[in-house]
């Protein structure tokens, strides 16, 4: 499987809650302020040094703020002016990820060989050393990797140009945009990302979507700064009286596991670029079995049907019968026997791709 091509899918509607969301990330540009005077610089320049670029040593906040128009589980609805995360990095792939749950923490420790995930809301702690989850502390540890991945996969299915600079946590940046070409049919009409003009890393991202003058979910640094970091951030002692589950033991899947329930999702991609649609068939009881606990006591819809039915529009079609999920920025399609469809399409897209062997 292309990691690269489904995590671009995945992005542009995910999963939530075991059946159905939208994790698109963006960012607002800057309003009210001047734009930086900075060297012109041409858009295959700016892409390249964005792809080239290495994250240092940095520490900062990270705002996130949606307007999918859908309240979605697990996705924060971003007050303005609150920061969810706090990030810090030594450059040297130690990293420590900070998360503001709404009354509780998540906080994610890399220290260079180990990942601790603790949730303070259960005071558990899990530990992970090896195998797949290397890479997934890498990615925390430059944050700047999915915008760099998204651009080096979308820039042939795209127009790219510079459009103007901005400032962005208060430093000055370039505004690199990628409009999806003519032929692409998609739900968004551009995707923005602030580029660094000193380090190159993307500092915020906007995606907008047809039809709409603002950005349909917005995240980015609201602080910035490189230089070396307190040292203790990156290491992690559990908490007396935290349950620590090791490994691959416990409540968390072993890798075997793990990679055989995501062939049993039975994943294909239809189309390429921004019209990329991820198709896959639900666990034969995900729409009926019941959802687990938040982590804060509480539970939402109780079964995967229940969330469809609160969240989705009953349709059919040739594909039987089934729920459509619509936000500003894509499309989800769950039938009534447990196959899926979503991507940053229409809904005819998607009903197209899963007519499709």
């Amino acid at each position: 499987m292309n990691r690269k091509r489904t995590a671009l899918a995945v992005a542009a509607a995910g999963t939530a809650t075991g059946v159905v969301g939208l994790v698109l990330i963006a960012s607002p540009a800057g309003a009210g302020e001047a734009p930086p005077a900075l060297p012109d610089i041409s858009a295959e320049a700016l892409v390249q040094s964005v792809l080239d670029a290495d994250a240092p040593a940095m520490a900062g906040a990270v705002e996130l703020r949606n307007d999918l128009g859908l309240p979605l589980p697990g996705l924060p609805q971003g007050k303005p002016g609150e920061d969810v995360a706090r990030i810090y990095a030594d450059g040297q792939g130690r990293a420590r990820l900070s998360l503001d749950e709404g009354g509780s923490e998540r906080t994610i420790v890399h220290d260079g060989s180990t990942t601790w995930i603790w949730n303070s809301a259960t005071r558990s702690v899990q530990k992970l050393e090896g195998g797949p989850d290397e890479e997934r502390a890498e990615r925390m540890a430059d944050p700047a990797t999915a915008a760099r991945d998204f651009v080096a996969l979308m820039q042939k299915d795209s127009t790219v140009t510079v459009d103007g600079t901005a400032r962005v946590a208060d430093r000055p940046a370039y505004q690199l945009v990628l409009t999806p070409k003519p032929t692409e049919r998609t739900l968004l009409r551009e995707v923005r990302i602030a580029v660094d003009s000193e380090t190159r890393l993307p500092l915020r991202l906007d995606v907008l979507a047809n039809g709409q003058a603002e950005p349909a979910l917005r995240v980015g640094f609201t602080e910035f700064a490189t230089g070396a970091q307190d040292a203790g951030l990156f290491s992690f002692t559990p908490p007396a009286g935290a349950k620590v589950t090791e490994g691959e033991r416990g409540e968390r899947p072993s890798k075997q596991e793990r990679t055989d329930a995501l062939e049993g999702l039975d994943l294909k991609h239809v189309g390429e670029g921004w019209d990329t649609v991820l198709t896959g068939k639900l666990p034969a009881d995900a729409l009926t079995r019941q959802a687990p606990e938040n982590g804060r006591g509480d539970r939402g819809p109780a079964t995967g049907l229940d969330l469809l039915k609160q969240v989705g529009k009953e349709v059919s079609g040739p594909f039987g019968s089934g729920y459509v999920v619509t936000t500003k920025v894509g499309t989800a399609l769950v039938t009534t026997d447990g196959r899926v469809a979503l991507g940053a399409v229409p809904q005819q897209v998607l009903v197209d791709a899963l007519g499709q062997k």
